[in-house]
């Protein structure tokens, strides 16, 4: 296949090492540092199991150089969804498949304000990822998980496709009966893992050995999940508890890239996370204090420094 990844961040650039070397053309979409030194030196994948080095297909920052594709990765940041949803149009052919794999819920929503909604999918990705440096992304974790299809969740050739292409590169790309159920799940422990890890410059080891701050997360699962069964999403009735399961077999260590991200200086996500649980929440009719908390603390660092 021939697959584009905008941009080529911790998700575009893990699959566009393992996609590069199972044998497909990978366009890497980049800029600056990173995209200088995918030019001189490949692009590395440093990952629990070993380091791995590739020389995609092409390197550039103008889609135009690349021309049409089989599949798009879009996987920028929530502030540049739109004007990078623009700039990705010249890799659209008849029937380019266009999947997100943003935080949050409404990237694919956002996309088809840009795009024509016939290329556009939806998408999660479990996966911790970042850049390490020009030209470097480190992995975290052994999981890397890809749950993507249709919006409507009906079955396609273009997604099996791509389903079979990151299957073959090693990575799970399951299939999916409901894409919405996949996105809210994950939307539902990530609120939480945002919001408290960032605004209480915490990990995973404190919310779980605090009971004050245990709780603070058990309540913001809880008011995410209540937003997603009022708009209609067949949660499942204890996903509550398995998050907190889960929670709790993660890393001690572990944080949300918010956290990290507040602890850099850099932009945050929150109007995608936080903010968008407030947002969804006055749409649907459910009270979201304990959202709403998370996204006040956070607001004053949304545009970093």
């Amino acid at each position: 296949m021939k697959i584009a990844t905008m941009a080529t961040g911790g998700i575009g650039g893990y699959l566009a090492v393992k996609l590069t070397e199972a044998g497909h053309e990978v366009a890497t979409i980049a800029r600056g540092a990173h995209l200088d030194a995918i030019r001189q030196a490949g692009l590395t994948l440093d990952a629990p199991d070993g380091s791995a080095t590739v020389h995609p297909w092409k390197a550039t920052d103008d889609p135009a150089e690349v021309g049409p594709v089989d599949a798009i990765i879009f996987g920028v940041k929530g502030d540049t969804l739109e004007s990078a949803a623009e700039a990705c149009r010249p890799m659209l052919g008849p029937e380019t498949v266009v999947v997100p794999f943003l935080n949050g819920v409404e990237a694919a929503t956002r996309l088809c304000a840009v795009l024509p909604e016939d290329h556009v999918a939806n998408g999660v990705a479990q996966i911790s990822t970042t850049i390490a440096g020009p030209g470097v992304i480190r992995q975290t974790g052994g999981f890397a998980r890809f749950v993507f299809a249709e919006r409507d969740s009906r079955r396609s050739a273009r997604i099996d496709a791509l389903r079979s292409a990151i299957s073959g590169a090693g990575a799970s790309a399951p299939e999916t009966a409901d894409i919405d159920v996949a996105l809210w799940q994950k939307f539902v422990l990530f609120s939480a893992m945002s919001g408290v890890t960032a605004a209480g410059r915490c990990t995973i080891g404190d919310i779980v050995a605090h009971a004050p701050l245990g709780g603070l997360f058990r309540a913001v699962v809880a008011e995410t999940a209540a937003i997603g069964r009022a708009r209609g999403v067949a949660l499942p009735d204890d996903w509550e508890d398995q998050v907190w399961t889960t929670v709790e077999g993660f890393p001690p260590g572990m944080r949300a890239s918010t956290a990290i991200d507040v602890e850099h200086g850099r932009p945050l996500e929150i109007e995608w996370v936080s903010g968008a649980a407030v947002r969804l929440g006055r749409e649907s009719g459910v009270l979201t204090p304990m959202n709403s908390a998370l996204y006040a603390l956070l607001l004053p660092f949304k545009n970093g420094g």
